[in-house]
């Protein structure tokens, strides 16, 4: 998903900003950018610049800079400059990224609000596709479900699946919110005979977390 996929949520949530001004439900989050991202110890991140740790599968890679096959995949660079850390496998280029943005002092969130905010990420998702290959590309998008993350009391999940050049793939996306953060989340499964990264991908969010700060 380019990171454009995710602009009408953030013009809904100035919305919902400026609707409540005047009664703020948290002091302004103020991002320390001198700090590092994280620390990567093996296959482990640990978040240092935002409190969360996640791990991967001994045979993918972890890494704070952006894979340059993202590009070729018709992800933006700048999207991608703003993700904390990327997950892939190196021999199927399947693919997850994280990126956690403070929320504005007015903004307020339920689990109602987290899925249709989801929702909305997949229908600007199916307009980029179908601009991108067309109408005539077999394109599959499931409905939003609930989805369960550790110290993440509002997530939900989404994704689609479409084959482009030969190649079948399952892209999707997980926005959450854990006081005061935004999180966006977004995978990429390229399916290859004998490779089981939809699976990976699985444990890889099963092993994501948003940790209390010291």
């Amino acid at each position: 998903m380019k990171k454009g996929s995710w602009i009408p949520i953030i013009i809904l949530l100035l919305v919902f900003s400026v609707g409540c001004a005047g009664t703020p439900v948290r002091d302004a989050v103020k991002v320390d950018l001198s700090l590092p991202v994280g620390k990567i110890e093996g296959n482990q991140f640990t978040g240092i610049r935002f409190p969360f740790k996640i791990s991967a599968p001994p045979n993918w890679q972890v890494t704070t800079k952006y894979p340059k096959f993202l590009l070729d995949l018709g992800f933006e660079k700048e999207g991608l400059e703003e993700s904390q850390v990327f997950i892939f496998n190196p021999a199927t280029q399947s693919n997850l990224q994280i990126d956690f943005t403070p929320a504005g002092r007015y903004s307020r969130f339920d689990q109602a609000k987290i899925e249709w905010l989801t929702t909305i990420a997949g229908s600007s998702f199916k307009y980029e596709f179908q601009k991108d290959y067309g109408k005539n590309v077999l394109f599959e998008i499931s409905s939003t479900e609930v989805y369960s993350l550790k110290g993440v009391p509002f997530a939900a999940k989404k994704y689609t699946t479409y084959t482009i050049k030969g190649l079948k793939r399952e892209h999707g996306w997980v926005y959450a919110f854990a006081e005061p953060y935004q999180i966006f989340i977004i995978y990429m499964v390229v399916e290859k005979e004998g490779v089981e990264d939809r699976q990976a991908i699985k444990e890889i969010l099963d092993s994501f977390e948003v940790i209390a700060k010291q």
